[in-house]
């Protein structure tokens, strides 16, 4: 299985890093990435084990959702299939996730 990070996902990624760098130091953002990493790597084992998300948007169907471990507040949201796990963004799950995605 292959694993793919879209680009809005990549900006996602280093935008929350930059964050927790200037929040907590270059420490917290370098476990931030390396959490970013682990959980990605076990969607590839485990693509199904994210919890479901549901929106209007037929490009969003079967789209899930997955803690980053140890910074649970931020979420892979990706779409699985049985060649590739596409993870197309990494958000606060706090955010306007209809209006971020495109379901607004």
């Amino acid at each position: 299985m292959k694993l793919v990070v879209k680009p809005a996902a990549r900006r996602d990624i280093l935008a929350q890093a930059v964050y927790f760098a200037e929040q907590g130091g270059e420490a917290l953002a370098n476990r931030f990435l390396h959490s970013v990493e682990n959980s990605l790597t076990h969607l590839l084992d485990h693509p199904r084990a994210g919890a479901p998300k549901f929106f209007d948007n037929p490009a969003l169907a079967g789209l899930r959702s997955w803690p980053v471990a140890h910074f649970e507040d931020v979420r892979a949201y990706y779409l699985a299939t049985s060649a590739e796990v596409s993870v197309l963004r990494v958000l606060h799950g706090k955010r306007d996730l209809p209006h971020i995605l495109g379901d607004a």
